[in-house]
């Protein structure tokens, strides 16, 4: 039996990041850069101005700064996308949009609420603004920046500067195609709703939550249905994985009679590299190749499929897609109550995180904590980690935690 760790060591060791294709830009979103991306212009290409208000020179506004208003002669109006007919002088001043170029001569320019707002002369009353409100051909980035590396994720502000070099298609990293499959006699699909409120079936909730985790890691999930608790129909099964990335199957894997799914694969000439992890919930954790396609085989229990989607699974769809990140940050919580284990395991608890007032970072659990109450994991966002060395902790010691999501960082009250 592996340590979590381990586990997951050994799983990434044969995981390698998929094909290169190219995408159009809009469609590069979420995706990963598969190559280190140059800058082919300079931005901006031109200095230009940030606001709308006056070109002027600062050594005509040095009474100014004293208190003592100057009136310039307005000499030209430069709107956005065109530039001025001359350089400014001494003594000018020119009208200036958002944007538009600066005029030979000018180094700053004063916003219009600090004038009189004339059009043939201008009264400049304030010279907070000298040397300011001018953006710098460059400033931004030149022709030959390194823009994003192979790796980056490319997120909206990196679309942005991307259009603005002219980059149209960009080089990412494949997403990985997962073939689902479920087993269990007693499961059904949500269409045959009608043999669960007769109660001789279940839903197979897991072929809706490993779906959906799927997605949200980025890979494009291949429903492969549900198999029955027997060799044929997990054969059957396993035989449709052709053209997938990762093979995710749920249930099968513990010690039941009818639990196959090690066999069959076996018998389908797959190698199986590890079995079981020293955790709770999700010991009965499978990991080989079939074909050269890696396999993970989690355990039915809906609480522990999706545990062992976020320790295992997902890192390593990460990695297929090109990430340098790979694992979910952990964060040094507080206990709001006291917590027990039960057994040597490392225990993966369902919590939720809150930020206090002065920062420090608190967690309680969601409730009960069997492996199958999946209404715990609605409430999670986190896993609170417990180490197998600690059969108690204390209400007030500090362990890690594993966030789930972003909700830390978001809050219903705008605040600043």
């Amino acid at each position: 039996m592996l340590g979590v760790a381990e586990a997951s060591a050994r799983i990434l060791a044969e995981i390698r990041p998929l094909a290169v294709e190219k995408v159009s830009l809009r469609a590069a979103l979420g995706r990963v850069c598969a190559d280190d991306i140059l800058a082919t212009v300079t931005m901006p290409p031109w200095s230009n101005s940030s606001m709308d208000g006056y070109a002027v020179r600062s050594a005509d506004i040095t009474p100014v700064m004293k208190g003592e208003p100057v009136t310039l002669r307005v000499v030209g109006t430069i709107p956005a996308g065109e530039r001025a007919e001359r350089p400014l002088k001494r003594g000018q001043a020119m009208r200036i949009m958002t944007g538009a170029p600066v005029p030979e001569g000018a180094d700053s320019v004063i916003r219009k609420e600090d004038t009189d707002g004339g059009a043939q002369k201008v009264e400049i009353r304030d010279a907070r603004d000298v040397w300011k409100n001018i953006r710098q051909a460059g400033e931004d980035f030149q022709r030959g920046d390194l823009l994003a590396r192979r790796g980056t994720p490319v997120r909206p502000a990196l679309i942005g500067v991307l259009a603005s070099t002219g980059v149209g298609t960009v080089r990412v990293f494949r997403r990985p195609r997962v073939a689902l499959i479920s087993s269990g006699n007693e499961l059904v699909d949500i269409d045959d709703f009608d043999e669960v409120t007769a109660g001789r079936r279940i839903v197979s909730s897991n072929s809706y939550t490993l779906d959906a985790l799927t997605r949200v890691a980025g890979g494009v999930p291949v429903d492969l249905g549900i198999a029955a608790d027997t060799r044929t129909s997990l054969r059957k099964k396993l035989e449709q994985v052709g053209g997938c990335d990762l093979i995710l199957t749920s249930a099968g894997v513990s010690v039941g009679d009818l639990d196959h799914t090690r066999d069959v694969f076996a018998g389908l000439g797959g190698k199986q590299l590890f079995w079981k992890v020293k955790m709770r919930p999700g010991a009965p954790l499978a990991f080989g190749l079939l074909d050269g396609i890696p396999w993970i085989g989690v355990s039915g229990n809906p609480v522990s499929a999706m545990v062992s989607f976020e320790l295992f699974v997902r890192p390593a769809l990460r990695k297929m897609q090109g990430y340098n990140t790979l694992f979910r940050r952990t964060v040094t919580v507080t206990l709001e109550e006291e917590v027990k284990i039960t057994a040597r395991l490392t225990h993966f608890f369902r919590s939720y995180v809150t930020r206090k007032e002065d920062g420090t970072l608190t967690a309680r659990l969601t409730g009960l904590q069997s492996s199958g109450a999946l209404t715990s994991m609605t409430k999670a966002n986190a896993l609170l980690i417990v180490p197998e060395t600690s059969p108690t902790v204390a209400k007030g010691a500090q362990l890690k935690a594993l966030l789930l999501d972003q909700s830390l960082e978001e809050t219903s009250a705008f605040s600043l």
